[in-house]
């Protein structure tokens, strides 16, 4: 499951019995200690600690930790959101309008290529 809406910790999308059943990865652990209310709402209810965050999303891209380990598994990513995250999603996707010739180029203060 990915979980990505909810941002604040008074909110969320899931409840605590889905919270219980999935091995848990997140963007940032710090972020979600203070941010995700998926998280820390049933962590006040007192039934689970910060142990139940697995690991971070790098650490499976690196190899360093295991993601889902069997086909029953359910594994939830808790994103609040990080700007690498964005800035890789955004020029992945200028490289593919790139390639593609499509799109139209838009000044925002400044000229091209000034900083």
């Amino acid at each position: 499951m990915n979980a990505v809406g909810a941002c604040t910790p008074i909110t969320r999308e899931l409840d605590t019995a889905a919270m219980l059943k999935s091995r848990l990865f997140v963007d940032r652990r710090e972020s979600a200690l203070n941010e995700a209310g998926d998280f820390i709402i049933p962590k006040k209810e007192g039934v689970l600690d910060d142990s139940h965050i697995r690991g971070e999303i790098g650490e499976i891209l690196l190899g360093q930790i295991a993601g889902r380990t069997s086909p029953d598994e359910i594994t939830l990513f808790k994103s609040l959101g990080l700007a690498i995250e964005d800035l890789a999603s955004a020029q992945h996707i200028y490289t593919k309008m790139l390639e593609k010739g499509a799109g139209t180029w838009v000044e925002l203060g400044g000229s091209r290529g000034e900083m």
